[in-house]
């Protein structure tokens, strides 16, 4: 015999006493599962309300449209909140939207603080320089937006920011 075949017998005869011990382990198992479990098989009434309790869902998902879905309140949800306005003072309209032309005289923009091409706007009167303001002007010295441009001004928040510019500018 060569050496192949020896290792070739060798390796059948391990491989079938494993398949042996394998099918013996498996009807033992068999026959322990008969003797230990076959008090189960028989499912009374009890057995059985105590797996069901067991395995009761945690909660329950209902579509819309539903009878138990119905019969739960429905949560509203809850009022949205009224924006609160709030009014800004005429430093505050200044330094947030008329500083960027009337603090660098861009565009004919008369500059704070420069009493001398106030004052000829001053001459027409604050209702004027206020109505030129809300409105809108256009002049030989440029263009005055309506508002500055910031339409979400108030007429009083744009009439007390002029009123600023003109005491700081007299």
């Amino acid at each position: 015999m060569n050496r192949d075949q020896k290792f070739f017998d060798l390796y059948s005869l391990v491989i079938g006493g494993l398949a042996a011990i394998g099918l013996a382990l498996f009807i033992l198992a068999m026959e322990m599962a008969e003797v230990t479990q076959g008090v189960y098989t028989q499912e009374t009434d009890e057995f059985q309300a105590a797996i069901n309790e067991r395995i009761q869902p945690l909660s329950q998902v209902y579509l819309p449209g539903e009878a138990d879905a119905a019969a739960r309140p429905a949560a509203s949800a809850p009022a949205a909140p009224e924006p609160v306005a709030t009014t800004m003072t005429g430093p505050q309209v200044y330094n947030s939207a008329c500083i960027a032309c009337h603090g660098t005289g861009v565009g004919g923009a008369p500059k704070v603080g420069d009493p001398a091409v106030w004052a000829e706007r001053m001459a027409k009167g604050m209702e004027t320089l206020s109505q030129h303001a809300i409105e809108g002007f256009i002049g030989s010295a440029g263009v005055m937006p309506a508002k500055g441009g910031r339409t979400d001004l108030s007429d009083e928040e744009v009439v007390d920011a002029v009123r600023y510019m003109v005491d700081e500018s007299t």
